[in-house]
């Protein structure tokens, strides 16, 4: 509670030291925190997009080198397949492996100067090969070296009971060391050579082991962007075998400055093979690194590429502090800017703050010159305009006055007439009753009822109940001219009367029907029906009105919607008496259509399709608002 007290007392104190500052001091602050926030943003949003940026071409790049090294060792796999499938089709080959005694010093030439230099052809067309070897379970085998040994020299071999365990399928070994079999330089400290060899069981019968085929290839061969120095020293790629022994480069390496690097690459690796997730960010020792790997399937193992982001985030950062360094430069040159120009603008505005107060203590006013526009100059002049007009309103306000007077007495007077003519229909349609004129006195109840509610007019808005009351009261006054009557039909649920609609809206449209849909001539046409129906149609609400009439040809009902919508009313006519009366038709309804549009909105209004010789119909759209309480207002 104490603390919420100390925070209001430290805001209260805050705002009275701000509202004691100069107005230019705080404008300037203002505009100051109205730029800092968007600057701000949209510098986060550009760090974030140039960071996103720098990942994305660090990534793309560095999986390319990846995918290229990946082919270059899927060549050399297919070189190595072939060499041992090769030898394996030979049958000479075969047939000397399988030889269980001392061979004939004739065979024994025939096989080094024919099948052997075959063989030896094999490893010169791809010189990426180091050693291919033909081992033989026989111990009877005159060795022929490099290439033909008894495999007893190489039984022990962990990589060699691999293979054999895999009866006849291949099988892809990974060694630190090429070692002598020979054992020529015994005593000596060998340079490491890592390679991968490729091995395969030769069983001829099935079950019947004769010998072992294995072709070597040095890993600096196999995978050369594995072993060479990187120009940059940012990435390194790594070769895993599936029992984890890691090959790579010595020198320059990631692994002496970050020790934990190749045990978390075995872990995400085992994880990998679990889970089939990969997380390609390393952080050791305050660096980061990017983690790209593909697994080779093929051979058994994966290739990793690990890229430092020291020289990206080196030029992330630089962009970082150019962007900064430009956002400080443009809020201090805005505030030199805007602490100038307030100063000119104030002063203005103080000048026309004294006059206004000279004017409130009632000291006449001599005008007041401000130079220069802007704000401030506008409401100088609008202030000069607004003085010199003063007595000039105060002379308008009194004539209003004298002219709301007389309009008052020219309403009452309306009503006066309007009141003598309601009189006048009732003498007579009480003298159409005495004397039996039902239809007359119909008529005239009729025409009192259109009369009413043409001069009550205390709104633009009515219920459709009292626009529907109105058209009936049409029908019957118009039914007296014709031998057969128009029959009007209403389609309206009840709660459609409630509906607010224009006040003699409907009334033109069932009059143009009325006026134009039958005029087939002298003669009178029968059946005569006008159907209004109300729908409702994603909040709307649609009012159709369908007569039974002659309906329009294409052309007059293209002319018609012509008029209908034209931005102004034309000035042309249609030809011949019918043509005008649709003329005529269809400036009243223009007239509807323009007031539809002018207080609901020009998505609404009038729609009119016809068929020549069957109907013709007229669709009001208006939004659906119910109307409550007087059925005007």
């Amino acid at each position: 509670m104490k603390s919420n007290k100390d925070r209001a007392a430290v805001w209260s104190s805050f705002m009275y030291w701000w509202g004691r500052r100069s107005l230019q001091s705080r404008l300037l602050a203002a505009y100051i925190f109205i730029v800092l926030g968007p600057c701000l943003m949209v510098s986060v949003y550009s760090y974030q997009a140039i960071n996103n940026t720098y990942m994305r071409d660090a990534i793309a790049k560095n999986s390319y080198v990846l995918d290229m090294e990946k082919q270059h060792i899927f060549n050399q796999v297919e070189a190595m397949e072939r060499a041992v499938q090769m030898a394996y089709e030979d049958k000479e080959v075969v047939d000397y492996l399988t030889n269980a005694s001392e061979p004939e010093l004739e065979k024994l030439v025939e096989f080094n100067t024919g099948t052997l230099v075959n063989m030896a052809r094999i490893q010169y067309n791809n010189p990426n090969i180091e050693h291919l070897r033909l081992y033989s379970k026989s111990t009877k085998l005159h060795e022929i070296s490099p290439i033909v040994f008894r495999e007893e020299r190489v039984a022990g071999e962990p990589w060699f009971q691999k293979a054999m365990k895999l009866e006849g399928r291949q099988s892809w070994s990974y060694l630190s060391n090429d070692p002598d079999l020979m054992q020529r330089f015994i005593g000596q400290t060998s340079r490491p050579t890592p390679k991968v060899s490729l091995l395969r069981e030769m069983n001829r019968p099935t079950g019947n082991h004769i010998g072992m085929f294995q072709v070597d290839m040095l890993l600096e061969r196999f995978t050369p962007r594995t072993y060479a120095a990187a120009q940059d020293n940012q990435t390194q790629m790594f070769l895993v075998d599936e029992e984890q022994q890691i090959f790579t480069r010595r020198d320059p390496s990631f692994l002496k400055d970050n020790p934990r690097m190749a045990e978390a690459i075995q872990t995400r690796l085992q994880a990998y093979r679990e889970t089939g997730e990969w997380n390609i960010h390393y952080t050791e020792n305050g660096h980061s690194f990017l983690l790209l790997f593909t697994p080779l399937d093929r051979i058994h193992a994966y290739l990793l590429n690990v890229v430092s982001m020291e020289e990206i985030m080196k030029d992330i950062s630089n962009t970082r502090n150019l962007i900064i360094g430009a956002n400080v430069g443009f809020i201090v040159l805005l505030s030199v800017i805007a602490y100038v120009l307030n100063a000119f603008i104030l002063k203005n505005l103080r000048l026309l703050t004294d006059t206004m107060k000279k004017v409130r203590r009632g000291e006449a006013y001599s005008g007041i010159l401000i130079k220069g526009g802007g704000e401030v100059g506008e409401l100088a002049h609008h202030f000069s305009k607004l003085m010199n007009t003063i007595n000039t309103l105060v002379a308008q306000a009194v004539h209003k006055q004298a002219l709301s007077k007389e309009a008052e007495l020219r309403t009452l007077h309306n009503q006066i007439d309007a009141h003598f003519l309601y009189n006048t229909l009732e003498n007579i349609k009480m003298k159409a009753e005495i004397e039996d004129q039902r239809a007359i006195s119909d008529a005239l109840t009729s025409l009192g009822g259109m009369m009413r509610y043409n001069f009550k007019w205390s709104g633009e808005y009515v219920k459709l109940r009292d626009e529907i009351r109105h058209i009936e009261n049409y029908i019957e006054v118009m039914n007296i001219r014709f031998e057969h009557p128009v029959q009007l039909k209403l389609h309206i649920e009840a709660i459609y009367l409630e509906l607010e609609v224009l006040k003699m809206s409907l009334q033109p449209i069932v009059e143009n029907s009325v006026k134009h849909a039958w005029s087939t001539g002298d003669e009178e046409a029968e059946n005569r029906m006008i159907r209004i129906e109300v729908s409702e149609a994603d909040g709307e609400i649609v009012i159709a009105v369908h007569d039974n009439g002659t309906g329009l040809a294409t052309e007059k009902l293209s002319a018609l919607r012509t008029t209908l919508y034209a931005p102004e009313e034309q000035a042309d006519d249609f030809s011949g008496s019918r043509e005008g009366g649709r003329r005529a038709g269809g400036i009243g309804l223009r007239n509807v259509h323009q007031r539809l549009q002018l207080f609901y909105g020009e998505v609404y209004g009038l729609e009119i399709h016809s068929e020549a010789g069957s109907w013709t119909t007229v669709f009001m759209t208006l939004p659906k608002v119910l109307l409550t309480g007087d059925p005007e207002r």
